[in-house]
């Protein structure tokens, strides 16, 4: 199943109607690789056509997350980004660069497991957990 079908399944369960906001979102959060402002997940969808207003991007969004069915993102800047939150609990961490602005995924098995045995020896049981790491990405950074 797509997310996009486990999210529109799951906005139905609670209760909620999939209209045509709720949609959009949905479908433009599908494509993306990476997360994204409600900024840019409006443009986006405007951009394509779609017609949404800025105010039924922000209730999605808001909805999309007390159902847990995006993360809400934070790399440090005051703007909440969101991306699809897996129903079998994969997920990315990110890189930020902190000249242009640029933000790109990864995933390490290695630090997944490096911080489950962290959370264990100090006794924690981790439910989530972000990774952002700042930097210069390599167009900006200088040669060395």
């Amino acid at each position: 199943m797509s997310w996009a079908a486990y999210a529109l399944d799951g906005l139905r369960r609670a209760g909620h109607q999939s209209g045509g906001a709720r949609h959009a979102v949905v479908q433009y959060l599908e494509r993306q690789g990476c997360c994204s402002s409600a900024q840019e997940i409006f443009d986006g969808i405007r951009g394509r056509g779609g017609r949404v207003g800025i105010a039924s991007v922000y209730r999605v969004l808001d909805l999309l997350a007390e159902l847990h069915l995006v993360q809400r993102v934070d790399i440090g800047d005051g703007i909440a980004r969101f991306e699809p939150a897996q129903p079998d609990g994969e997920h990315h961490h990110h890189l930020v660069c902190d000249d242009c602005g640029k933000v790109e995924a990864f995933f390490d098995p290695s630090l997944e497991r490096a911080l489950t045995r962290v959370a264990g020896k100090l006794g924690y049981g981790m439910d989530a957990h972000d990774v952002v790491l700042h930097g210069a990405c390599g167009d900006c950074r200088p040669p060395q």
